[in-house]
């Protein structure tokens, strides 16, 4: 199956004069269209993207967030806690928890993982357009459009990624999605769900950077190695999104692990022995992590994570294109 929204040099094809976008060329009862989308199906095609990924990739998820949290847990929650390696991670779960452990929390992901990707892509694809100048190779305005999608999106995910990690961790106190949003506010107020936020932004900010200019790089260089492989008919497949989406979320998974491990942090403290810090500051929470555990604590989960962020974005990125594909084929129909 070939996607049918890029061209065979890696960039979109959106190559729109710039009086395109002069408001007296736009109709009122027709919606501004970029890459030949309207914007409200490119929220619908981040947010089946986004669901996809995470629901798919949520066990590796939770074997990330408890290597990364057990650093830091005190005798209360040692019982059934996993080590931190990954294959011993894996094996306590499912000895003391049954294959249920990797999925509690799920709920919350659902709830946050489709809003927040449908405002992600909706923001970058929005910024793009009038950041590119038309010029649909100029790296600055997707990094910079990341960046602001990046910004946008965590406002909505970040509360439901403190619930779900909370749920997640061994021995969780919560029983379900509600009971934790309802104790979280009676016992820690509304400023709890953000207390990572300023961390989540500058994570996902380079996060981003890096896999934009990845993905791009990879996608110029697989077809360059295997034109064959990957564009027929000067088209690009989904496997060229594939696989260059699995190149650049492992390499950007990698690169901030470390803020990963701060995220996660700032999310589980004081809950089930996790420490507790008496400020948001990231350089508070990196000094409390060396001094206790060296430097290598800062890489906590990087192999999960990397595991994670490969299939991840793969899935999203094919995905992602797959669903603007089917829009491209309906708007075609209907023009027909």
């Amino acid at each position: 199956m070939a996607a049918t929204t890029t061209k065979t040099d890696g960039t979109p094809k959106f190559h729109p004069a710039a009086s395109d976008f002069r408001p007296e060329n736009i109709s009122v009862s027709q919606p501004p269209i970029h890459d030949g989308l309207q914007f409200w199906q490119f929220m619908v095609a981040g947010s089946v993207a986004g669901s996809v990924e995470h629901m798919a990739m949520f066990p590796i998820d939770t074997l990330k967030t408890r290597m990364q949290a057990i650093g830091s847990s005190s005798s209360a929650c040692k019982t059934a806690a996993p080590s931190k390696k990954l294959g011993q991670s894996f094996v306590s779960i499912m000895r003391a928890e049954g294959l249920g452990g990797f999925y509690r929390g799920i709920a919350a992901m659902g709830l946050g993982a489709g809003p927040a990707h449908a405002l992600y892509f909706s923001v970058y694809e929005l910024c793009k357009k009038h950041l590119s100048a038309n010029n649909p190779n100029n790296s600055v305005a997707h990094a910079l459009s990341g960046v602001f999608a990046t910004v946008a999106s965590d406002a909505v995910m970040t509360p439901m990624d403190v619930v779900k990690q909370r749920l997640q961790l061994s021995g969780s106190p919560y029983k379900g999605f509600g009971d934790c949003v309802k104790r979280v506010l009676l016992e820690e107020g509304v400023g709890a769900f953000y207390a990572s936020y300023r961390t989540t932004v500058v994570m996902n900010a380079p996060f981003t950077a890096v896999h934009f200019a990845t993905y791009e790089a990879a996608k110029r260089a697989l077809m360059e190695v295997s034109p064959q492989n990957y564009v027929r008919d000067d088209e690009e497949t989904l496997l060229l999104h594939a696989t260059a989406g699995a190149a650049a979320g492992a390499l950007a998974a990698a690169v901030t692990t470390p803020l990963d491990v701060v995220k996660t942090q700032l999310q589980c403290q004081g809950v089930c022995g996790c420490d507790r810090f008496s400020s948001g500051s990231i350089t508070d929470v990196v000094q409390a992590i060396v001094k206790k555990e060296g430097y290598g604590g800062l890489m906590r989960g990087w192999i999960p994570r990397m595991l994670f962020h490969a299939p991840a974005a793969a899935i999203c990125w094919s995905t992602y294109e797959a669903v603007k594909s089917f829009f491209h084929t309906r708007n075609g129909s209907e023009d027909g």
